[in-house]
């Protein structure tokens, strides 16, 4: 099972897993780029986070697909009644204070699972820039998996995902190279444009985030 346990799968999250569905199929929402077959695991990097509603028409995309996203969440929400449907949901708990922090978490997460498919939304809140934050990245070099790149466009209610990507180790490189996948699929939105200038920004040494 996805939480790696022998245990049934709650009620609640069976639930809340077809609510999901309902509302991608009802929104009419649909996947024009598939997920990369043969991809068992993978830093999920997700953008433009515009709405709540990114999450479930993600989600019930993969859902389609027959693909489990899994997503960081603060480990104290992995505690009494909320433990079993947070991990049926895909969730991993995360104690930010532990030595090494969620890189080293995430990378030890990576290697005891034979499937992890990590959703991170690269941009952090809503309100962003377009400027996203390294810790996809850092956490993806470290376990040593490929980025896969994921979009929703809301205009035009499609989902899709780009080839798996290994990280080089330059940063700055590859943030120019998903900034330049982001924006050929949605090339209108400001946010990418932001994310490329970061790129080039990282690049010519004058921000180093």
């Amino acid at each position: 099972m996805r939480h790696n346990e022998t245990r049934n799968v709650t009620l609640l999250s069976r639930i809340v897993n077809r609510i999901i569905l309902f509302f991608y199929w009802q929104r009419g929402w649909k996947i024009v780029e598939r997920f990369p077959g043969g991809v068992k695991k993978c830093v999920i990097a997700g953008a433009p986070h515009t709405s709540n509603w990114d999450f479930v028409f993600f989600a019930g995309a993969t859902k389609k697909l027959g693909i489990q996203p899994n997503f960081m969440g603060k480990h104290t929400l992995f505690q009494g009644m909320m433990r079993n449907f947070m991990l049926d949901m895909g969730g991993i708990g995360v104690d930010r204070s532990k030595p090494g922090g969620t890189i080293q978490q995430m990378k030890e997460e990576f290697a005891r699972r034979t499937e992890l498919n990590l959703v991170i939304a690269t941009e952090g809140t809503r309100s962003s820039d377009g400027k996203w934050k390294s810790g996809f990245y850092n956490i993806a070099k470290a376990a040593g998996v490929p980025i896969v790149l994921a979009y929703a466009d809301n205009e035009k209610r499609t989902i899709g995902f780009s080839p798996p990507m290994m990280p080089s180790g330059n940063y700055g490189e590859d943030l120019l190279k998903i900034a330049e996948w982001f924006r050929s699929k949605i090339p209108d939105l400001d946010r990418f444009e932001a994310l490329e200038q970061q790129a080039r920004d990282i690049i010519a040494g004058r921000n180093d985030i």
